[in-house]
Parts: structure tokens; sequence; C-alpha cells
């Protein structure tokens, strides 16, 4: 009987570990990095993701050797102008018209739910990056420590990691 409680328990712990929601929480000093479209419609939604791989590509290669706040504040401070110029060029290579406003410093993000993890409203130090009037849904993540910067070097096939547990696939195997 004591076998039996001890192997219910074993998988009760592996369900509950396996099921555990994986929770990325952002540090206080941390730097944002937003993209807002003009609008909903589908063509400034492909705007707003073409200007975020051209400036999160070019932001890969400025924050690589980045090794604290300090310094990526300072590198993002002296590449607004580069930052403006890639964004005008992105979008006259698309033969998009449209205004836009670079601005780094303390930016509004409203509340967002994302994998089960509330990031709560406020203004928080970012670089954002504002198409036409702005109305649009938006792009962000986080810029430093370079959570997005790693996803940026992600292929389009790379899916999320998968955890496998033994115990777990022996059950899922033979119950």
């Amino acid at each position: 009987m004591k076998k039996i409680w001890t192997i219910i328990a074993l998988i009760v712990i592996i369900f509950a570990v396996n099921n555990k929601k994986e929770e990325l929480i952002i540090p206080k000093e941390a730097i944002r990095f937003r993209v807002i479209a003009n609008s909903d419609e589908e063509k400034d939604q492909n705007t707003k993701i073409l200007v975020r791989n051209a400036i999160q590509q070019q932001m890969v290669e400025d924050l690589e050797e980045t090794r604290s706040v300090e310094e990526a504040r300072t590198t993002l401070s002296e590449n607004i102008p580069h930052y403006e110029n890639l964004v005008q060029t992105t979008l006259q290579n698309n033969h998009i018209d449209s205004v836009f406003q670079v601005n780094y410093g303390m930016n509004y993000f409203p509340k967002k739910v994302y994998k089960g993890v509330t990031y709560e409203e406020g203004y928080y130090e970012s670089l954002v990056v504002t198409l036409g009037n702005g109305q649009g849904n938006n792009w962000w993540c986080v810029l430093f420590p370079p959570l997005c910067l790693l996803e940026a070097e992600e292929t389009e096939e790379t899916t999320e990691v998968e955890y496998k547990f033994f115990i777990k696939e022996l059950i899922d195997k033979y119950l």
C-alpha cells in the first residue's frame, strides 16, 4: 500500500512540474523596445513587423558587447539618429509613405497578459517607435537585459523548447 501512495505522489509531482507555466520576470532596471503600428489594418501591422525586424537586427549588433544597463543607455542614446534613418530607409525601401517617431525615455506601456503572466501598465524606460498615428496593436520586448535580442537571432523555424520527463513518458506510454 505504501508503494502505491509513493507512486501516486510521484505522478502528481511530475504532472505539477510539467504543467507549471514559465514566468518571465522583468527586472526593475530593464529597457524595453516597442513598435506601435499606425492601425490594426494588415498593411500597417506588416509595416510594424518590417520596422521591428530592421531595428532589432541592428540592436543585436549594437548591444552585443553591452554588459550593463548604463552601457545600454549610452549606446541607445547615441544611436537614435541611426535608428531614425533605419526606420526611414525601411519605409522607403518598401514604398511605404508614413510618418514616424523614435523616442527613448520613459514611455507608457499598457497592461499586457502574455503566457499567463501579467505585465502591469506604467511608464518604463524604453525605445519606442510609433508609426503614423500609433493607433494599432503594438509589439514589445525587453531590450536590456537582452531577452528580445536573443529571440531576434533565432530563425522563424525555431520553436519553443519542449521539456520531457522520462517517468511521465513511461506513464503516458503504458497507461
